[in-house]
């Protein structure tokens, strides 16, 4: 992130997405073969933050009774051979340039894993690599880098037979370690609820000894993980659903455990969107994660939607890519794919960074974003393009964003087509803002609804604003031969922004 904001520096460089490195990972294809669900994912878009092209996922439950007969599920290895046919289909109309096919825990560790593969490459075509734990610790760690870069913490990633820690620091793998603490396995542990917490305790014991102290942050990774968090978000009636970023706390994993063994588990599954071989699984692995919350005393909990399979296109990624930024990348192919005048957003954000001088390169950073934003919705009927362009924004998918700063990007887009967010349905999540912060975005939003008045093919030519916050003056300067662009309704808006700020306007015509 750059230091000094009135500097592009890497943010504005040539976009990644124009590099033939890039190119090259467009429409790239993981199969993950997991103990509990078989999925197919297709990326495509920025290279560094690619949109899901194709998502689908086949509830298999391979490593359902595993411990007992050392065997895969015979119905779940039926049903994955069928999903992974599908997928194989699939990926080739698409075109997909690659598909890499990965195995986890349960067909590592059963008898007939191997001839399940074989069984897979001779009807489908699909060559699996089965990795082991530490490997899948690896890609789990790697695919929490996809949105977090130079992210630190403790990665947690449960599957159906087995979960994985491993460590991040600024940006890096360090130790990496597998347990069997897989819900899926856990239904096998002899004494009922009382046994199981003696299992779960003796093993994060060893993990322990293994990871070390281990209080920075914890990323969730994993279904069973999201489940247990879109649950916590009913209890407590939060206003964004989305899971990727959601935080949770010690305090709030327990209270939202209390409120599950209250709850009806089908009335509760269906208000959460939850599927019943999941919801079963809920209760498991819960109380894996009071457990490891016991041992570990993480000082925050953050969910990552991405796992293994954004690990596997993170590790194609060359290291230049990899150092970008994930939010400006994506807004900048959306610029370029859905903008009118495709490249405005960088003279945009110039012309408006006066006013925002004392701000912290943070906020720079969705500043930015804001501005290569700006004019993608233009398409929606002017009606509703505020809430258009706040909606897809919140609920984009966006790498490297807080909850709060999901909704402070989409606020300020709001602002760039409608001057007050009252009386619009999103109200409800300007709560995750400050006074400070909500003010902040109806200004950028305003600026913006100015500054794009003055669209001009040579943007060095736009003007230039001056703000003086001390004695609440703002000053635009506009050369002569833009000056026939400031009409009524830039007046107007002109003012509007003068307004939100609290200063006095000055408007100088002159070369």
């Amino acid at each position: 992130m750059p230091n000094d904001p009135k500097q592009d520096h890497s943010l504005f460089e040539r976009p990644i997405f124009e590099d033939p490195e890039a190119r090259a990972l467009s429409r790239v294809g993981v199969v993950d073969v997991g103990s509990n669900s078989v999925r197919l994912v297709v990326f495509d878009g920025a290279a560094r933050s690619p949109a899901y092209f194709y998502n689908e996922k086949i509830m298999c439950a391979l490593g359902a009774g595993i411990a007992e007969t050392g065997r895969l599920n015979p119905k779940g290895r039926e049903r994955a051979l069928s999903a992974i046919a599908r997928f194989a289909q699939i990926a080739r109309t698409m075109r997909v340039s690659g598909l890499t096919a990965v195995a986890t825990a349960a067909v590592r560790e059963a008898s007939d894993g191997q001839a399940f593969c074989a069984e897979v490459l001779e009807q489908t075509g699909v060559m699996i690599h089965v990795i082991d734990g530490a490997e899948e610790a690896r890609l789990s760690a790697q695919g929490v880098l996809t949105g977090w870069p130079g992210a630190y913490g403790l990665i947690c990633d449960i599957g159906g037979a087995s979960m994985e820690l491993a460590e991040i620091n600024d940006g890096q793998v360090g130790r990496r370690v597998t347990s069997p603490l897989g819900p899926l396995k856990l239904r096998d542990v002899k004494g009922g609820k009382k046994g199981r917490r003696a299992f779960i305790n003796e093993t994060l014991d060893q993990l322990y000894n293994q990871m070390g102290n281990q209080r920075n942050r914890l990323f969730l990774v994993g279904g069973s993980w999201r489940a247990i968090a879109r649950i916590d978000m009913e209890r407590q009636n939060y206003p964004l659903k989305v899971l990727h970023e959601y935080r949770m706390t010690a305090t709030s994993v327990r209270e939202t455990a209390k409120y599950i063994q209250s709850q009806d588990p089908d009335e509760l599954r269906a208000r959460c969107g939850i599927s019943s071989s999941r919801m079963d699984l809920v209760p498991l692995a819960i109380e894996v994660l009071k457990g490891v919350l016991r041992r570990f005393k993480p000082h925050d909990i953050a969910i990552s939607s991405y796992g293994i399979r954004e690990g596997v296109l993170y590790e194609q990624m060359p290291e230049r890519i990899r150092q970008r930024d994930p939010l400006i990348e994506a807004c900048r192919f959306m610029e370029a794919k859905d903008a009118r005048i495709p490249g405005f957003g960088k003279a945009l954000y110039r012309f408006i960074q006066p006013l925002f001088n004392a701000a912290k390169p943070e906020q720079h950073r969705l500043i930015k974003a804001a501005c290569l934003l700006h004019d993608v919705s233009w398409r929606a009927h002017p009606d509703y393009r505020a809430e258009t362009v706040f909606d897809s924004t919140t609920r984009a998918n966006l790498g490297g964003l807080k909850h709060s700063e999901r909704v402070f990007l989409g606020l300020s887009l709001l602002h760039r087509y409608r001057n007050k967010a009252e009386g619009t349905r999103f109200e409800e999540l300007a709560r995750l803002l400050s006074d400070k912060q909500r003010h902040q975005a109806e200004v950028i939003g305003k600026s913006m609804r100015f500054g794009a008045m003055l669209w001009q093919s040579d943007s060095e030519n736009m003007g230039s604003l001056k703000y003086y916050p001390k004695k609440a003056e703002l000053h635009l300067r506009l050369p002569t031969s833009t000056g026939a662009l400031y009409g009524e309704v830039a007046e107007s808006r002109f003012n509007a922004l003068c307004n939100t700020l609290g200063a006095a306007p000055t408007v100088k015509v002159r070369d």
